[in-house]
């Protein structure tokens, strides 16, 4: 009886996780380049009380086992790097990558920050930064007097200045990718920091290598899909509930065995 008592509580944690998992999606779902986060369960140790495959005392091999098992537990929490839809905004520092692939951003201790999230503003020295001031790598900074900022979908940057015929070359945007991107690790404000799991990061121009192609004033939309959070939601919430009424059940079960005279 014990047993289930204990099972069934960490049943109950499992499903608090996921619900702890489900809420952070949800309050997302407005964040531009927002990844989704996914929870994955595995069970706990068994107890044998009879080994699959062993020997009877009438020479035969049983067919079946008995083993206990003792409840669930949390075994990761994945980023889920699949695309979110395209939103036009007409700005022309709005930038989005289409396919794989993360701008480079320099933070403030001088360590290389990873971002989904292309909206991206001029500086007053006229360097690309991200809303929190974090200045794009490699460093693209368009010149005061200029009329119009035009980025390719190879990442090439142009402007056309006042007084001069030919658009002015301001550099060329690189994006990085990972072999594994879940690797990564999440330190907030849409950034990410690469670490042993994600390997290192292959810099390259869009569309080469894997990467995908940069999409002017358009942005990345979250990934998340409310009517799958909320299915997930009612359904963590249903074995939530069935988790307490057998710790119900067993704390009902043991009263009477108590009373047992």
């Amino acid at each position: 009886m014990l047993r289930s008592l204990q099972s069934a509580a960490t049943g109950m944690e499992a499903q608090q996780q996921l619900m702890d998992t489900l809420s952070n999606n949800i309050a997302n779902v407005n964040t531009t380049g927002f990844k989704k986060q996914r929870a994955h369960f595995n069970d706990l140790l068994y107890q044998n009380v009879r080994a699959p495959g062993l020997s009877s005392n009438q020479g035969s091999v049983t067919p079946s086992s008995i083993q206990m098992g003792s409840g669930v537990q949390l075994q990761s929490i994945d980023r889920v790097f699949t695309e979110g839809s395209i939103k036009e905004t007409g700005n022309d520092t709005d930038l989005m990558i289409g396919g794989r692939g993360f701008f480079r951003v320099q933070m403030q201790d001088g360590s290389l920050g990873y971002t989904r999230d292309g909206s991206f503003r001029r500086s007053a020295d006229g360097r690309l930064t991200t809303a929190d001031g974090l200045p794009m790598v490699p460093e693209v900074v368009v010149p005061p007097n200029a009329l119009a900022l035009n980025i390719g979908r190879d990442g090439v940057v142009t402007c056309t200045v006042q007084g001069e015929v030919e658009p002015r070359n301001l550099g060329q945007i690189q994006v990085a990718n990972f072999v594994n991107p879940a690797g990564l690790n999440s330190i907030g404000r849409n950034l990410f920091t690469q670490t042993v799991a994600s390997g290192e990061p292959i810099v390259a121009n869009p569309g080469e290598n894997g990467t995908g192609s940069i999409g002017q004033r358009e942005l990345e939309s979250s990934n998340v899909n409310i009517v799958d959070e909320m299915v997930q939601m009612i359904m963590g919430q249903r074995a939530y509930e069935l988790n307490s009424k057998v710790i119900k059940t067993g704390d009902e079960m043991l009263a009477v065995t108590n009373q047992v005279r």
